[in-house]
């Protein structure tokens, strides 16, 4: 997809636009982290019901990487793709939200988060989060290369194993929540 927004741009302008997408859904991420649970007290909702809405979203997403599709949860409409291809920064949308930073991560983030359990879990899981997305940088300063390299079978098959990753994990998502709701 990134290589997608940037045709024919220079490799300064990718690194930049790498950069400020990265850093930018960084920060939306961390916000959710260390914030998130305050936000949902906010607005009533419980954790157990966000495990399973979360749970199901991420299910969803799932299955457009297990099947190689884009769908609503991966993609952005056809109105937001005509904006992007008439902006001269794409660092902010679709880049930082909704590609590197979209629902499935923000909902991944906060659950993760709310499951840490002491001061060693939570530092772990942020220190994981920023590993991931240290490691999303360097795929997005090295897409062309990586396409050439995987090619798009390559791509899929990728895509469609850690598609049946996520499946797992959001099924686990919502029967932690559907066991934390009635034992809670």
């Amino acid at each position: 997809m990134f290589i997608a927004l940037t045709p024919g741009t220079s490799p300064a302008y990718q690194r930049k636009m790498a950069f400020s997408g990265t850093m930018l859904a960084s920060a939306m991420l961390l916000v959710f982290y260390f914030a998130g649970d305050a936000l949902l007290s906010a607005l009533g909702i419980g954790i157990p019901a966000f495990r399973i809405a979360g749970g199901m979203l991420l299910f969803l997403l799932a299955i457009d990487m297990v099947f190689a599709r884009q769908s609503g949860l991966r993609s952005t409409t056809i109105r937001e793709q005509r904006e992007a291809e008439t902006k001269q920064d794409i660092s902010v949308f679709p880049l930082a939200f909704p590609l590197i930073a979209g629902p499935g991560a923000l909902t991944t983030v906060l659950l993760m988060s709310s499951s840490a359990k002491g001061a060693f879990a939570f530092a772990g899981t942020l220190a994981v989060l920023l590993i991931v997305l240290g490691f999303t940088l360097l795929s997005l300063l090295h897409a062309a290369r990586i396409l050439q390299f995987l090619g798009e079978t390559g791509t899929n098959v990728i895509s469609r194993l850690f598609g049946l990753i996520l499946a797992a994990l959001a099924v686990q998502f919502i029967l932690d929540g559907i066991h934390s709701s009635f034992n809670g």
